[in-house]
């Protein structure tokens, strides 16, 4: 064999060698991307239909309300519209109404003048006026106070705002995308939401499923997750053993997607070995069976609903059984606020001491 042979034989063992690479890399960015919309990763029967259901309306400029469970991705799901739409080169403004105290939220909504009030030194944007020209995300919107339900309202009619302390009107264009984890019917029905408000702005409403009934994305997710964090923290962790793998399947995921990924990055920072067991995950005897899906032979018989409040329920007695009956905890522990704990009790007629 001369040298020129030599070199085509190297020449091509180096070029199969570098189509190995590259087809590993797209299977890997096939993986990532398939079942994926701006962050959001799913391949169930249930996210197709969340997917195909923002496509259809992300160019619409109209009110959207996104529904689902704390965890299950709202937000996410906000921001996959405002990347899809036609504003999607415009600010994406995101407030939580849950979060931020009552005397403060006008002021963080709508801004303020200087000398509105003790403290407001110089004149303050509000995340309204931030938002125009592109979407403002008002999360939660379930917690908000009755008397700023007349003013977003008032906004979302006019399309002018005042700052606190101001008399001048503001136009501002904005695309309104809300969400809740509450029973806004009952909300209404109990007087704490404006219906007006409502109809105004759930012109489309989106319904998150929880990952309980993502049948299949459970492991994709915690995969994903996997990857994601064992490369952040620089940790070698190959995969789950097959009790773990069972252990998140069998769980009902009170806290969806995000309390998955809290458990996954916990068990990653803690392992010491290269496979998560269920104990990393923070699964035990004890925790499995206080939170795993109930038996299917429990459940003969029971309408769909009716199942779901027996788990809800199940959820919130042994919560608060972990926590020796401290809300804030056992809120904690389900990744919901106090306020839905406590809506949540007052349904399944649970006594608060």
């Amino acid at each position: 064999m001369d040298l020129a042979e030599l070199k085509i034989i190297i020449d091509r063992a180096f070029h199969l060698s570098s189509l190995e690479v590259e087809n590993r890399k797209l299977q890997k960015i096939s993986l990532q991307q398939r079942g994926t919309m701006s962050g959001i990763f799913g391949q169930c029967t249930e996210m197709e239909k969340v997917f195909t259901t923002i496509r259809k309306v992300a160019s619409a400029d109209i009110p959207i309300m996104v529904l689902g469970e704390n965890g299950t991705g709202k937000e996410l799901v906000a921001r996959a519209i405002h990347d899809q739409s036609l504003r999607k080169d415009e600010p994406f403004i995101p407030i939580n109404c849950g979060a931020i105290p009552e005397n403060l939220l006008e002021a963080e909504l709508f801004g303020h003048e200087k000398g509105a009030f003790t403290g407001a030194a110089t004149r303050v944007k509000g995340k309204v006026e931030f938002a125009h020209g592109g979407t403002l995300f008002l999360d939660e919107i379930g917690e908000l106070p009755l008397l700023l339900q007349v003013k977003l309202l008032r906004f979302f009619q006019e399309k002018t705002i005042q700052r606190v302390g101001g008399r001048e009107d503001i136009n501002i264009d904005a695309r309104i995308v809300a969400a809740t984890n509450v029973n806004i019917e009952q909300a209404i029905h109990d007087g704490r939401f404006r219906e007006d408000l409502y109809y105004r702005i759930s012109v489309i409403t989106l319904n998150l499923p929880p990952l309980r009934e993502r049948n299949g994305d459970i492991n994709l997710l915690a995969n994903l997750f996997l990857s994601r964090y064992s490369g952040e923290f620089g940790k070698k962790i190959k995969g789950f053993t097959p009790a773990a793998l069972n252990a998140m399947k069998s769980y009902a995921w009170p806290g969806n997607v995000r309390e998955l990924e809290n458990k996954i990055k916990r068990a990653i920072l803690m392992a010491d070995n290269s496979l998560l067991e269920p104990v990393d995950l923070g699964f035990d005897a004890g925790v499995v069976s206080d939170c795993a899906m109930p038996e299917v032979e429990t459940m003969t018989g029971m309408t769909l609903k009716d199942a779901r409040d027996k788990l809800e329920r199940e959820m919130l007695v042994a919560a608060l059984a972990h926590h020796a009956g401290v809300v804030v905890k056992a809120a904690e522990e389900l990744a919901i606020s106090r306020p839905t704990f406590y809506d949540l009790m007052k349904k399944h007629a649970l006594p608060k001491d």
